[in-house]
C-alpha cells in the first residue's frame, strides 16, 4: 500500500520531535520566534482563543499563552503534541490545550477562534489552499489569521530548490511565492492587512542534523551546494560561506489577514 503524504509527514516529524526548540539545530524555528509574536502583538488580547494549525511542539503557543485566554496547538504528529506538553509543564504554562488533528480538515465548528496562526507548514502539507480554507472558516468574524512561511525567492525561477528540501525532508511538498499565499487567503476570503519578508542565513550542517538526513544524501547535498559557490549551476538554495560555515538562505513571509 502507497504511503499517503500525512503519514510521510508523521514519520518525519516524529524523528524531529525531540529536538524540535533545540536553538543549536532548529535556529529557524527559535531565532525568529519572537519577531513572529512581535508582528502579533498589536492583534492580541487576554481575551482571545487561539489555534495554532500545525503546530509542532505548540512553540508560538506557548510564547504567546500568556498573552491570551487559551491556546489550542493542533498537529498531525504524536510525537510533536507530546514533546510540546512536556515543555509546556516544565514551563508552567497551563492555558494551552495539545490535540491531535488535520490542518486541512480542521477537527473544530466555524467561528470559533478570535486568532489562528500557522507556522512553516504550508510549504509542507499536500494541499495549502485547504489549510488556508479551514483557517479562515474556524475564525470569527474580523478575527485575525496569521501565517509565517518559508518561500520560494523570486530570483529561483531558474532553479529548484524544493528538490534540495525534499532530499533533506521526503515531506517537504512545495514552497511557495508570497503571491500564492496572498492568493490563497483573498480566495478563501480573508482580506490582508500586513506583509513583511526577511531572508535568514541558516548553517546546513544543524538543518541536516534535525532532519536525520541520511549521510549518503547529505553529503550529495553540501557537494552541489559547494559546487554553486565554486560558479557551478543554481540550486535555488543561495548557498554562502559564514564564518568558515557552510551555509544557506530561506526567504521568510509574515501575513497578518482578517477573517470576513
Amino acid at each position: 500500500m502507497a504511503t499517503t503524504h500525512g503519514e510521510t509527514v508523521v514519520r518525519e516529524f516524529t524523528k524531529q520531535a525531540a529536538a524540535f526548540g533545540d536553538v543549536r539545530l532548529n535556529e529557524a524555528l527559535t531565532r525568529h520566534l519572537a519577531r513572529l509574536t512581535d508582528f502579533m502583538e498589536p492583534e492580541l488580547d487576554l481575551e482571545d482563543v487561539v489555534l495554532e494549525v500545525a503546530a509542532g511542539t505548540g512553540l508560538v503557543a506557548r510564547a504567546i499563552a500568556r498573552r491570551v485566554r487559551h491556546v489550542t496547538a493542533l498537529d498531525l504528529t504524536p510525537a510533536m503534541l507530546e514533546q510540546g506538553k512536556r515543555e509546556a509543564d516544565r514551563e508552567g504554562v497551563t492555558n494551552v490545550t495539545f490535540a491531535r488533528g488535520d490542518a486541512a480538515d480542521l477537527p473544530y465548528l466555524s467561528r470559533s477562534f478570535t486568532v489562528v496562526l500557522c507556522r512553516f507548514a504550508l510549504h509542507q502539507v499536500a494541499d495549502p489552499g485547504a489549510v488556508v480554507r479551514e483557517m479562515v472558516r474556524v475564525s470569527r468574524p474580523g478575527g485575525a489569521l496569521f501565517v509565517h512561511d518559508i518561500i520560494r525567492p523570486d530570483d529561483a525561477a531558474a532553479a529548484d530548490p524544493d528538490r534540495f528540501e525534499r532530499l533533506r525532508d521526503p515531506s517537504h511538498n512545495a514552497l511557495l511565492t508570497r503571491a500564492r499565499v496572498i492568493e490563497l487567503l483573498e480566495a478563501a476570503g480573508a482580506e490582508v492587512k500586513r506583509t513583511e519578508t526577511f531572508d535568514h542565513v541558516r548553517p546546513l550542517e544543524p538543518w541536516l542534523r534535525l532532519s536525520q538526513t541520511p549521510e549518503d544524501i547529505a553529503i550529495g547535498i553540501r557537494k552541489e551546494l559547494e559546487a554553486e559557490l565554486a560558479g557551478g549551476p543554481p540550486t535555488g538554495m543561495r548557498p554562502r560561506m559564514v564564518d568558515g560555515e557552510l551555509c544557506f538562505t530561506h526567504t521568510n513571509l509574515l501575513v497578518h489577514a482578517c477573517a470576513p
